[in-house]
């Protein structure tokens, strides 16, 4: 059998997109067995939240409202890896999730106020979307422009005509067309924040790479004049 091995940055870049996934099936199967009340104590209860209750702004986004909910969202969780997991880096990976998570909960809540109730990834993975479309443009990737043209589409057609009705009928609940919007525009600022702020990254690490070099070809040099002598 051959030995597949995997650089060590493609094996921590997956590293949390799989860990999210794994927390929202184990929170699927543990409100089954709590007969629900574990989501009783942890979605996102507008009134809940109102009167203090604030851990339910991330952690009403691992439930889900049944099996068909949960698989679409694995889904587009391993679609969004295969897309853009070569951007991933385990901090601004984990800053990106928890910004569009409160970036989404804090806008259903001051600005979709009928909204009382919500659970899914899909506002997180919306904001996750837009970023990875912009870090596609940001590394002159032509592919990010369609991908960002499509989300920018999807969102304004459920803005103005509402969510297919296949969805609805799907997961057996309204689609919180909001939770999508607000997701977006959060992972819209983290991408502003990540593209000047990765530049700075990127250049530390060819600056480390050409110094690594450099010594390299310095010891080379040594060695080769130690076998001349």
């Amino acid at each position: 059998m051959p030995n597949i091995s995997f650089p060590p940055r493609f094996k921590l870049s997956l590293l949390l997109p799989l860990l999210v996934a794994l927390l929202a099936v184990g929170a699927f199967f543990l409100d089954i067995f709590s007969r629900g009340n574990l989501s009783e104590m942890l979605v996102y209860h507008r009134n809940a939240v109102s009167q203090g209750e604030l851990w339910r702004l991330l952690s009403g986004h691992f439930f889900h409202t049944n099996g068909y909910h949960l698989l679409l969202n694995l889904g587009a969780i391993a679609l969004l890896a295969g897309l853009h997991s070569r951007y991933y880096r385990f901090s601004s990976y984990a800053l990106l999730f928890m910004l569009s998570a409160l970036g989404t909960s804090a806008g259903i809540y001051y600005f979709a106020p009928d909204l009382s109730q919500y659970v899914g990834l899909s506002g997180v993975l919306h904001g996750v979307f837009i970023w990875g479309a912009l870090m596609d443009i940001k590394h002159k990737d032509k592919t990010g422009y369609l991908l960002l043209f499509g989300i920018c589409a999807k969102i304004a057609h459920e803005q103005f005509y509402g969510a297919s009705t296949d969805i609805v009928n799907l997961i057996d609940a309204n689609v919180a067309i909001d939770a999508h919007l607000w997701g977006a525009v959060s992972g819209l600022v983290f991408a502003l924040y990540s593209w000047f702020t990765v530049n700075t990254g990127e250049q530390g690490d060819r600056q480390s790479n050409r110094q690594s070099n450099r010594q390299g070809n310095q010891e080379d040099i040594q060695r080769n004049n130690q076998g001349n002598n």
